[in-house]
């Protein structure tokens, strides 16, 4: 794997041990980057990383809360030493425990909310300020976070996700008009349903098919649409692409 668009890159994938992150992380291996993966499921990372290495590409894995201040600088500068630099980072995790406790404004505790923005925006923020300096020094950089088409609408439910994540986009916004002069690129990408390992084994067939009847779609997402996604964003081909929130979905948000 040392051809492909992404030769000679180094990423570091955060949160990226399963679902859409690790589809994410196995296609940047698979087009020639030199991966770190930062994920607190070093079982899974470590698998990631075998499934990665069988198919010729080269990936390690490193424990890391993104909570963690001082472990999501030792994820990142870590990478930055091991393969000479950083070039590409995938912003990818969540913490999904938190789905049945978020209510509304109102009826939500404050101890979830505090969580959210910790992992949601804050551990963003702590990747985005370990990286960007290393990426200056390389004198170009990409950056793609994985936000939500929640960031775009609203429900009387989950109210910390979707403020989290309306606010990870203005992080990304502001990263982009701030550095993009400097060569540094910062895109969001907004993902609607995605059928990962951990959505099928929750989600009913009734729900898939309540799901499916939302999206002008004739499918439901597969992690492979994030991979491309992601892939494309990061590589050159984008280079004109800074700023962006882009729905991911099937359709089921449009906007112009």
């Amino acid at each position: 794997m040392a051809s492909g668009k992404h030769a000679g890159k180094v990423a570091v994938c955060v949160g990226s041990a399963t679902g859409m992150g690790a589809e994410s992380a196995f296609r940047l291996a698979s087009e020639g980057a030199s991966v770190v993966i930062g994920d607190i499921n070093m079982a899974a990372a470590e698998k990631l990383v075998d499934r990665i290495s069988s198919a010729g590409g080269e990936a390690v894995a490193r424990a890391c809360d993104i909570a963690n201040e001082d472990a999501v600088n030792a994820l990142i500068h870590g990478a930055a030493r091991q393969f000479g630099g950083l070039d590409l980072m995938h912003v990818n995790a969540a913490d999904l425990s938190l789905g049945p406790k978020d209510g509304d404004a109102l009826s939500i505790d404050l101890a979830t909310f505090d969580r959210s923005v910790e992992v949601n925006l804050r551990g963003h923020l702590l990747c985005t300020r370990a990286a960007i300096p290393l990426m200056r020094e390389r004198g170009k950089g990409a950056i793609v976070y994985t936000s939500s088409d929640a960031a775009k609408t609203a429900a009387p439910f989950q109210f910390s996700y979707y403020v989290t994540k309306a606010a990870l986009n203005a992080l990304m916004r502001h990263v982009a008009i701030r550095w993009g002069a400097k060569g540094i690129r910062a895109n969001a990408i907004c993902p609607g349903v995605i059928l990962t390992e951990t959505v099928m084994r929750h989600m009913s067939d009734e729900v898939r098919t309540d799901a499916l009847k939302r999206v002008p779609s004739p499918r439901l997402g597969e992690p492979k649409d994030i991979a491309n996604l992601v892939s494309f964003l990061l590589s050159d081909e984008a280079d004109w692409i800074n700023g962006q929130a882009i729905s991911i979905d099937g359709g089921s948000v449009m906007h112009g």
